[in-house]
C-alpha cells in the first residue's frame, strides 16, 4: 500500500487527545447525572469523527429526550470548545507522527480531514505550528465522506494512490464509501473490520511502505 497523496484525520491519529474530547462531554452534561454522563460518553467513543455538532443533537434529543434549536446546539457546542480547545492544543503527539507529517509533506500532498469545526482545526494547527505541512485542511459542517470527496476532486487523483489515516470507524466508513485506502490506529474504544491494516502508532515500520522515500 502506498499513497501519493495521504489524508489524516486529526484526534487520536496527530494529537492523543481523545480523551480531552471525552472529558468535554462528560463535563457538559455533569448537571443531568452519571448516567446520563455515562450514556453521552459511550457514544461519543463508539461514533469518534462525527461532530460535536451532530452528537450533541442527538444526546438532547435520545437521551434527555428534549427538543433542541440550532441556537441551543450553537452554544452547548461553544461551551465544549472552551473545556477543550486548550487542552487539544496542549496535547501530546501520537508516537511518530510529527516526523512523518514533516517527511512525507516534502514528497506527497496531505490534507487533514476531521470532524472538528473547520476555523477552529484552522486555530489548532496555526498554534501547534503544523499549518505549512498541509496541502489543504478540511473540517465540519461537513461530513468526512464530503471532505474526502472535495480532495478527490481537487487533486484529480487515481483512487488507490489516496490513503486515509483513522482511528475511528466513521473514518473507515468514509474511506470506503469514496474508494480510498484505509489505514487505522489503534485505540481502546474501535475494532475495526477483520483484515483492515491497524498500526499502532507511527514508530511502526509499516508506516515507511506508505510512500515512495526515494
Amino acid at each position: 500500500m502506498k499513497g501519493k497523496i495521504l489524508i489524516f484525520d486529526f484526534d487520536g491519529v496527530i494529537c492523543d487527545s481523545v480523551n480531552v474530547k471525552t472529558d468535554a462531554f462528560s463535563e457538559l452534561y455533569k448537571m443531568y447525572g452519571k448516567d446520563v454522563q455515562k450514556a453521552v460518553v459511550q457514544y461519543h467513543l463508539d461514533n469518534g469523527g462525527i461532530s460535536r455538532f451532530e452528537k450533541i443533537k442527538y444526546f438532547q434529543k435520545n437521551i434527555l429526550g428534549v427538543d433542541i434549536i440550532e441556537e441551543d446546539v450553537n452554544s452547548l457546542a461553544k461551551k465544549f470548545s472552551e473545556l477543550a480547545k486548550e487542552k487539544v492544543i496542549q496535547s501530546p503527539y501520537i508516537p511518530g507522527v510529527l516526523e512523518f507529517i514533516k517527511r512525507s509533506s516534502e514528497i506527497v500532498p496531505i490534507y487533514i480531514c476531521t470532524g472538528t469545526p473547520e476555523d477552529e482545526i484552522f486555530e489548532i494547527l496555526e498554534r501547534k505550528k503544523l499549518t505549512p505541512y498541509f496541502t489543504g485542511v478540511y473540517g465540519s459542517p461537513k461530513t468526512k465522506n464530503e471532505i474526502i470527496q472535495s480532495i478527490i476532486a481537487e487533486s484529480k487523483a487515481v483512487l488507490t494512490e489516496i490513503v486515509f489515516l483513522g482511528d475511528a470507524m466513521t473514518d473507515y466508513k468514509a474511506a470506503v464509501d469514496c474508494g480510498v485506502q484505509f489505514i487505522g490506529i489503534k485505540n481502546n474504544h474501535t475494532c475495526f473490520p477483520l483484515g483492515t491494516k491497524v498500526i499502532n502508532d507511527f514508530s511502526d515500520p509499516y508506516v515507511n511502505d506508505l510512500i515512495n522515500w526515494n
